[in-house]
């Protein structure tokens, strides 16, 4: 399982996470979503091992991510927002960059490659350059980099940003696929993803976690005006 215990962030002062514990065990899709500045990003940075928290801890498969940082973020797949990519490389070599990234042995790398490939629909573009790809293809290049070296969690920061209709069902899809022995944690804006594709809802604000639910429990308590805060969370719109 993902276990975060008491995790604290803050910048200039100011506390973007406060206190925040939760757990996800393998199978579950769990969302995180909140208004701008909610501490999603954050969170899943801390998580990947990229920020150190304040105070806390995040575990996983018995590993400290930041104690224990290499070790834990080599089952770590992660999606960040924006999804960078070296553009100047081609669909192939990037996957390949992404294996020596992992350490991936080189016996194994086709194998993996392939299995990516198809699971993103990339086969046609392989050897294309990523700068003369779409927005969608460019954002299945980054998912399929996540999850190449097959890591058993993985943190989507949202994960169907660009994607067309098609290619939005297509990745909903592929979470359905991948979650039945993987811990994954998505962030997103788009509340038809988390319908869709998440087990439950985590909703944060001003740093701390308003409700975690599921998404039937967590409808039934905003339409009840039992979580008014979770409702604003979930109908602000992104900036």
């Amino acid at each position: 399982m993902l276990r975060l215990t008491g995790i604290t962030k803050s910048y200039l002062g100011r506390k973007v996470v406060d206190d925040i514990s939760f757990e996800i065990q393998r199978g579950e899709v769990v969302g995180l979503i909140g208004p701008n500045g909610a501490g999603k990003t954050t969170i899943m940075r801390m998580i990947a091992g990229i920020l150190e928290p304040d105070n806390g801890t995040i575990i996983f498969g018995g590993l400290n991510v930041w104690t224990q940082r290499m070790e834990a973020q080599s089952l770590i797949g992660y999606l960040p927002e924006g999804a960078p990519l070296y553009e100047e490389m081609t669909v192939s070599a990037y996957l390949n960059f992404m294996c020596d990234t992992r350490a991936v042995p080189k016996s194994k790398r086709g194998d993996l490659i392939a299995v990516a490939t198809r699971r993103t629909s990339l086969g046609s573009v392989l050897h294309q350059p990523i700068e003369t790809l779409s927005k969608g293809f460019r954002r299945r290049v980054a998912l399929a980099g996540a999850i190449v070296h097959d890591p058993p969690i993985l943190i989507l920061d949202e994960p169907s940003d660009g994607l067309d209709p098609n290619q939005k069902r297509a990745a909903r899809a592929l979470i359905a696929e991948l979650s039945l022995k993987r811990v994954i944690l998505i962030s997103t804006h788009n509340l038809d993803d988390v319908s869709a594709s998440c087990s439950r809802i985590i909703v944060l604000n001003h740093g701390g976690v308003i409700a975690d639910q599921t998404p039937a429990a967590l409808a039934a308590s905003i339409a009840s005006g039992r979580i008014e805060d979770a409702f604003c969370a979930l109908t602000e719109p992104p900036l």
